[in-house]
């Protein structure tokens, strides 16, 4: 008799695809991590500095251009075996001129940002920045809406340096978009109302 064919194991980005919608997957030093979709206020906050950022630098609109911002991008450091899915993240157009037809992005990032929650603040700082300089990730923001906190680094030799941390501030310019100004109050406002509607019931 013949012998059965060995059951197909999924690959792990087979199984990444396979999540539901709701869910984003990352394959992170060989494991496959899984979380919901961002909540409202983590999204509002990303979709703020999206535009903040992505309106000078990505349309052009008041500022320099010469840059794709895009949300959540699926990022392949290594095709299938290495894949990370920053809340933004930015490539200067002379390193990538067109942005790839399909959702994956085989270009590494010139700057990635990270939004922390408290079901992600570990693996964002231990797991994720790690794997961002390995790979040449130019600069990375945190941004912490509960401590109201921007951290921005620089990569160095292959290590992260602490070049600004804004703590609460309303108006900064942080690197590399230091032609443009963020509102750091903007981000923090909605959590406020939120805190206050809480108070207030």
């Amino acid at each position: 008799m013949t012998p059965p064919a060995p059951a197909h194991r999924p690959t792990l980005y087979e199984a990444l695809e396979a999540l539901p919608e709701e869910v984003t997957g990352e394959i992170l030093n060989g494991q496959l991590y899984t979380q919901s979709r961002p909540s409202g206020p983590h999204g509002q906050v990303a979709l703020d500095l999206a535009i903040g950022v992505g309106g000078p630098y990505g349309k052009g609109i008041g500022g320099p251009g010469g840059w794709w911002i895009c949300p959540e991008p699926e990022v392949h450091f290594v095709r299938d075996t290495e894949v990370a899915v920053p809340d933004l993240a930015g490539w200067r157009r002379e390193r990538m001129p067109y942005l790839p037809e399909g959702h994956r992005f085989e270009v590494v990032p010139d700057w990635v940002c990270e939004i922390l929650s408290p079901s992600t603040r570990r693996k964002d700082r231990e797991t994720k920045m790690p794997l961002y300089a390995y790979y040449g990730v130019q600069y990375a923001w945190l941004i912490d809406p509960v401590e109201q906190t921007l951290e921005v680094y620089r990569l160095d030799a292959g290590a992260w340096v602490e070049v600004n941390r804004f703590i609460g501030a309303e108006q900064v310019v942080a690197p590399p978009f230091e032609a443009v100004s963020i509102d750091l109050k903007g981000l923090w406002l909605l959590r406020q109302l939120r805190l206050v509607e809480r108070r207030d019931r």
